[in-house]
């Protein structure tokens, strides 16, 4: 599976790490692993979003998902919020995760450097929304290994993965379409499924192919007979 997961923004990283959370749900029997599915048999689906670079597909998302009657997870950075707080705000109408400060490789911080990017993107998105991310974590690029999902864990967070990433990221000029990104999601279909998408477009050719494919996912998957649920569903 791709490690990397589209272009994010590369903003400098804070330098004084923020206080910790004081109240923060903790679920030790989630830690350790770095889940690509939700282990159950139903036929449920976690649509997730990753916010990071900019939000031109946010709207549609959002309208699209309301008019579905569709929930979501929302992955935001420190950075996308401080940049589009408009639109953290309203996509705090969905369950909202943490994906770091500035999207760094976080194989390549020390523990302490972790604990700064976590820590102050949580902050940032209580501060702003008003939606505490606990205990949902993703990521960036998917760097992780054993050592960083235990920082990341220690700190109250689950880690999150995917179990396909729909590559509309990549857009047009990268050879995806509206049509690559509904087969993605529909050729890996199974029970708990963990989709990955953005809500940015690509920097190079503008498109916004996770957004405008959305309703169609959202219709085939029902069509297999799928419903939707958001990470919480973790929670059993």
């Amino acid at each position: 599976m791709s490690t990397t997961t589209g272009p994010m923004s590369t903003t400098t990283q804070p330098t004084e790490p923020p206080p910790t959370t004081t109240e923060r749900p903790s679920r030790p029997d989630l830690y350790g692993a770095d889940w690509e599915r939700i282990p159950v048999s139903q036929r449920v689906v976690a649509l997730t979003f990753d916010a990071g670079a900019n939000d031109d597909g946010v709207a549609s998302i959002l309208s699209t998902l309301a008019r579905e009657q569709v929930p979501a997870t929302f992955f935001l950075t420190g950075s996308f919020v401080d940049s589009f707080p408009a639109s953290a705000r309203a996509m705090a109408s969905h369950r909202l995760g943490n994906h770091s400060v500035s999207h760094p490789h976080f194989t390549e911080l020390s523990d302490a450097q972790i604990r700064t990017e976590v820590e102050g993107a949580a902050a940032r998105i209580r501060a702003v929304t008003g939606a505490d991310p606990a205990p949902w974590f993703r990521f960036p690029f998917g760097d992780r290994n054993s050592h960083t999902i235990d920082v990341v864990n220690s700190l109250g967070f689950v880690s999150i993965r995917w179990t396909v990433d729909t590559l509309g990221w990549k857009g047009t000029s990268g050879g995806q379409s509206v049509s690559t990104v509904q087969q993605r999601v529909v050729n890996t279909l199974t029970n708990g499924q963990i989709v990955l998408m953005h809500v940015g477009s690509n920097p190079d050719d503008g498109s916004t192919l996770d957004a405008d494919a959305l309703p169609g996912i959202i219709a085939q998957l029902r069509g297999h007979g799928y419903s939707f649920v958001t990470l919480d569903a973790l929670f059993g």
